[in-house]
């Protein structure tokens, strides 16, 4: 006789697993990296345990905001190593936290340009505010793009190969009244709700902060080569990005040799040897003009975000700006 078993029955209340210890956690976070769905931005090419601890902590900076772990890794990115909230994320928590009269956001034409904004107002102390974040202000902060097609790497054939005139799939170019209106969000709502956040910055605030610290340090600083005699170079002698090396051609060699695991492999990029070849080519730059010149070559923010390196974009800005200012004190501006 067949054991009875319970039926399925629907209408009940869908509850979310809220972990309660760090093993716990950990568990679901084990869990979250063996089904696939950590999310790339946060564990790279991070695997096993590593991967698994990038999860966890997310998880558990989450939850201190109130955020269900599955909320958590959808809201969450890491930046420099620190854990960042995207901008619905952010007003999402801020929201749920109970101490909001009011959360407006949007974004208006002004003068012909974008105008986002963001207004809130507390419940428990009545105090409201509005920010403003316009297209000015992202042109300004390197964020605005306008540009319909762009120079990338895209993948054909199995292998990827640089093109010119590739759609712009940037998200301030697709959305930019949505990342208008949530920049707007991210200063208002820290500077209101700054209790609720805990600190946790949105993703842009965070970005800026790392570029900002990358120019503060003063190992960053010096950008010139080791080798004087590289800079008597032409300033366009390197303007290629590097290629990957070529396959090898002696077919004898390539059936015996044991592959050297060390090397870069056919196809594969380099991120030590990308921001070495931009800086150094950079240096070797004569006028502001030939630096921008290398800058478009080298297309960095493209060729980063194709490669999985989103998070050294502002490194490579950061190169960039030392090289123009370097430029412009040499010629006396």
């Amino acid at each position: 006789m067949n054991a009875h078993v319970p039926a399925l029955e629907g209408g009940g209340q869908v509850m979310a697993i809220i972990p309660q210890t760090f093993e716990e956690t950990f568990r679901v976070a084990r869990a979250v990296v063996a089904s696939g769905l950590a999310p790339s931005s946060l564990v790279g090419k991070l695997t096993g345990d590593d991967a698994a601890s990038a999860v966890a902590i997310v998880i558990m900076s989450g939850s201190e905001l109130g955020l269900k772990p599955m909320v958590s890794l959808r809201s969450f990115t890491v930046i420099n190593g620190k854990p960042a909230l995207y901008g619905d994320g952010l007003i999402n928590v801020v929201r749920q936290s109970g101490k909001v009269a009011y959360l407006r956001t949007g974004c208006d034409i002004v003068g012909g340009k974008m105008v986002g904004w963001c207004e809130a107002k507390r419940l428990d102390t009545s105090e409201d505010k509005r920010v403003e974040f316009t297209q000015d202000d992202a042109v300004r902060a390197r964020l605005w793009d306008d540009r319909a097609t762009v120079k990338k790497q895209i993948w054909e054939n199995g292998q990827k190969v640089w093109r010119d005139n590739v759609p712009n799939d940037a998200t301030w170019y697709r959305f930019p009244k949505r990342m208008l209106s949530w920049r707007a969000a991210g200063y208002c709502l820290r500077e209101l709700f700054g209790d609720v956040l805990g600190g946790i910055r949105d993703e842009f605030e965070e970005r800026e902060i790392a570029r900002s610290n990358m120019r503060d340090d003063p190992e960053m600083r010096d950008i010139t080569p080791k080798d004087q005699s590289e800079s008597s170079s032409p300033a366009k002698k390197s303007l290629t990005p590097p290629r990957p090396p070529k396959a090898n051609v002696e077919p004898a060699k390539e059936e015996t040799a044991p592959v050297d695991n060390s090397q870069p492999q056919e196809g594969e990029f380099v991120l030590g040897e990308f921001m070495e070849n931009l800086e150094t080519s950079l240096s070797s730059a004569k006028d502001e003009e030939a630096a921008e010149e290398i800058w478009n070559d080298f297309d960095a923010p493209a060729v980063l975000e194709t490669e999985g390196h989103a998070d050294m974009i502002d490194a490579a800005f950061a190169v960039r700006d030392r090289a123009l200012a370097r430029l412009n004190s040499l010629n006396g501006g």
